[in-house]
């Protein structure tokens, strides 16, 4: 048995080691994004000097990861991406409160980089793909990249490009067959089309439909009030009165937790930051494992996962 509804203190990776295998349900995590802030803590991620180095230390934790989830185990990794500039600047509004990892944004440096090498100035380096890719070479099955649009993006000074108002969710599995409970996370239909049935679930005289035979076709039509939730989750950016940043929102943890874990399972977030996926498995009636180098986080993480009330957001 493993100790749950605790936040441990220290090196994700070292605290990895030390949870036994195939443990943990799920993991559904945010780490910090790359070369964006220095929150003064020894071993932190993000502060490494080139994009490959950075990649590579979060496919050492997500190998560990691996190891401790169950074999029907997934991961949902909330990633954002980088352009390539030697120095941030803090916005005088923000005082300095800006964002690395959808789950940080306080009590940070801005920080000054070399350029990456392998790009253009102004390029876009590409870390979510770079990840996505390092980890599917590491082993995992990549299931999916999952859209999160912010209706109420940060506004950007730049006249060039378009303001940026997404970011990426891989699903990844450990397994090809794995646990994800797509009727936990339908979505109400809304239009005439929607309210079909998926039509590859359906059977007839024990053969799967091929599409080609209407009368066939119309003998498994099955209308439904709902369907399968899509692969772009539009989800405003939530603020935390605690600490008044940005933090990953619960609605977009909620699916991710309701499709990948058992109720009573067991839930784990190794970048815990504020808190947010041990607070979200509470009320799922999840156990949850929570890994944060910091510790003014954990001290603002302790209070948002205590007294949570169980309810649906979704």
């Amino acid at each position: 048995m493993i100790d749950t509804r605790k936040i441990y203190h220290g090196d994700c990776i070292e605290i990895l080691k030390q949870l036994p295998d195939e443990s943990v349900d799920c993991c559904v995590t945010s780490p910090p994004y790359y070369g964006l802030r220095d929150y003064g803590v020894d071993g932190q991620i993000g502060l490494e000097e080139t994009p490959e180095e950075y990649i590579k230390k979060l496919t050492e934790v997500f190998h560990e990861v691996k190891r401790v989830l169950k074999n029907d185990g997934t991961l949902w990794v909330n990633i954002g991406d980088t352009y390539n500039t030697s120095s941030y600047h803090k916005d005088e509004k923000s005082n300095g409160h800006g964002k690395q990892g959808t789950n940080r944004g306080v009590f940070e440096n801005v920080v000054e980089r070399p350029m990456a090498k392998n790009c253009k100035p102004k390029d876009l380096i590409g870390i979510p793909w770079m990840l996505a890719f390092s980890l599917r070479a590491d082993g995992w099955y990549l299931r999916q990249d999952i859209i999160w649009h912010k209706p109420n993006p940060m506004p950007e000074p730049v006249k060039d490009r378009c303001t940026k108002s997404h970011e990426y969710i891989f699903l990844l599995s450990k397994s090809s067959q794995y646990h994800f409970d797509y009727e936990k996370i339908q979505e109400d239909a809304i239009c005439k089309d929607d309210r079909r049935a998926d039509m590859g679930r359906l059977e007839y005289d024990g053969k799967r439909a091929n599409g080609t035979d209407d009368k066939a076709q119309q003998s498994f039509v099955k209308i439904v009030d709902k369907r399968n939730k899509r692969d772009v989750w539009n989800i405003n950016v939530q603020p935390t009165k605690e600490a008044h940043f940005a933090t990953f929102p619960e609605r977009l943890i909620e699916p991710c937790i309701l499709a990948g874990c058992r109720e009573d399972g067991i839930v784990l977030d190794p970048f815990f930051g504020s808190g947010t996926t041990g607070r979200v498995a509470e009320r799922l009636n999840r156990r949850w494992i929570g890994i944060e180098l910091n510790p003014k986080y954990i001290d603002i993480a302790k209070k948002r996962t205590n007294n949570v009330q169980t309810q649906l957001l979704i």
